[in-house]
């Protein structure tokens, strides 16, 4: 079974981003996450947003429980903390050499209604894990972090060597060659991009996009890899809007 991989929209195909969005790409960018309204104001103008726009969205953010408010300052709920932690792995992930093993996890929990194996799958995939088969999720032992503790209760953690050359069951598990075409199409949409709102819409997709990079050991990578160029341009965004939160 091949992991699935959710692809961003082809070149011409992203569309702009809503208010929310750009606040929220704005914030999840930010470190400290949270700004007061008055600087909002001011940062999402270049991006087509006007300030009552901005009040409306923060409205219904705060009020949806994607924003707390306090004293006008406006910051992350926990959820999207959790999702800024995410990203930021995303962009910088904790990887080592790899020595050839994998990680094997097997689902033991039996019992689950429909949300519950649909949550743990997305957790599973969130931790960069593929499903081999029903059950069985792998991927190479290259990733410096620990498996969540809960997740003993519901599956059990192996170090396995499978005989499938490395390459090939790498091959099978993720689609890296449409994970390689989208990163470059992004690339190439950021790099033409003409206007504040156009590059934030491109740089938002490649975080998304990001987010489902296996972070494979370079050996089982097709050649000319993309994911350190998505990354890298990424990053460098990332601080341009850090200059600009000040």
């Amino acid at each position: 079974m091949r992991m699935n991989v959710p692809a961003e929209p082809g070149a011409g195909e992203l569309r702009p981003l809503s208010a929310r969005s750009v606040v929220l790409s704005l914030l999840l960018g930010a470190h400290p996450p949270r700004l007061p309204v008055k600087d909002l104001v001011d940062l999402v103008a270049p991006f087509g947003v006007g300030g009552s726009t901005l009040r409306a969205a923060l409205s219904r953010m705060v009020a949806a429980g994607d924003l707390r408010r306090a004293d006008g300052v406006y910051g992350l709920s926990d959820r999207l903390l959790a999702r800024q932690r995410r990203q930021d792995d995303a962009v910088d992930p904790a990887a080592r050499a790899w020595r050839g093993d994998w990680e094997m996890l097997v689902v033991t929990a039996t019992g689950r209604g429909p949300a519950e194996r649909a949550d743990l799958r997305a957790r599973l995939t969130g931790l960069r894990l593929a499903e081999r088969r029903e059950g069985v999720w792998l991927r190479p032992a290259n990733l410096d972090r620990a498996l969540p503790d809960d997740l003993r209760a519901t599956a059990d953690l192996y170090t396995a060597r499978p005989a499938e050359p490395p390459r090939e069951l790498a091959a099978r598990l993720w689609p890296l060659d449409a994970w390689a075409a989208t990163a470059r199409s992004l690339l190439a949409v950021a790099a033409r991009a003409g206007t504040p709102a156009d590059r934030l819409t491109a740089y938002a997709a490649s975080v998304r996009h990001l987010l489902t990079d296996p972070v494979l050991p370079a050996a089982l990578l097709p050649a000319h890899w993309p994911g350190e160029a998505l990354r890298a341009a990424y990053a460098e965004y990332r601080r341009e809007l850090a200059r600009a939160l000040g």
